[in-house]
């Protein structure tokens, strides 16, 4: 009855230990199954949106050209950038808006017989200056040229508040890839589900107009009267890219 009861015993131990087995195993299975994501999909959309630019910056200087020493040249170039200055101000146009791009002075010299001979000093300073009323802009170009400003580099347009053009662009973009996303699911047979990513991109600025020509027209060089500077538009592309979830 002993070695009965003994193999009963043991015959029920090796059915426990393969019955935990199979649960574990199924277990495992059941845990380590992979979670099937969603498909999902991305669409870009576009949008391009335009404004007349409202501020304008000009850049101009002043060059010297030779003088006998170092301090003539320096005082030679502060009294034609005083006047320049001035002429600036007396338009309404502010100490803040007036700023220094670069100030030089810089040995002259002239060659003999392949000698180098010192032949002075040269100083230049060029000013930028921005223009917050574009009705002035011509007059600006007009009075820094007639009070001694000598070089005249260029001019660019540049709006105060991009940020309302950009979202005005960012609606149009949003709207264009959300119609994109929902054509896209229909086609595949789907239905929009969550917005799982977005992203933006794009925006875009104004090129410099060259002023060479107002230059001229504005010291009398050229056609006659004041100088005509055409502001034109200013263009700003918005791309974004949403990625929805499919149902």
């Amino acid at each position: 009855m002993e070695n009965v009861s003994c193999s009963h015993r043991q015959g029920f131990l090796k059915v426990l230990a393969v019955l935990i087995l199979g649960i574990a195993y199924m277990y495992g299975q059941y845990i380590g199954a992979p979670h099937h994501a969603r498909p999902m999909i991305t669409v870009q959309g576009e949008a391009k949106v335009s404004a007349i630019p409202d501020i304008a910056v000009l850049s101009f200087g002043v060059q010297t050209g030779r003088r006998k020493t170092a301090q003539v040249a320096m005082e030679r170039l502060n009294s034609q950038m005083d006047m320049v200055v001035a002429a600036v101000k007396g338009l309404g146009i502010e100490e803040k808006d007036i700023s220094t791009q670069s100030l030089w002075l810089n040995p002259a010299y002239d060659y003999y017989d392949g000698r180098q001979v010192e032949a002075g000093f040269e100083a230049n300073q060029n000013l930028s200056v921005k223009v917050r009323d574009l009705s002035k802009l011509s007059s600006v170009l007009d009075a820094v040229v007639s009070q001694g400003a000598n070089q005249v580099g260029g001019v660019s347009f540049t709006i105060d508040d991009p940020e309302a053009l950009r979202e005005e662009g960012r609606a149009e973009a949003i709207a264009d890839a959300q119609k994109k996303a929902a054509n896209l699911a229909t086609s595949l047979g789907e239905r929009l589900g969550k917005l799982k990513g977005y992203s933006e991109g794009g925006y875009g600025g104004g090129m410099p107009y060259p002023m060479m020509e107002m230059s001229m027209n504005a010291r009398g060089m050229g056609g006659g009267g004041g100088s005509v500077v055409p502001v034109g538009e200013q263009e700003m592309q918005v791309t974004v890219s949403l990625t929805y979830e499919l149902q």
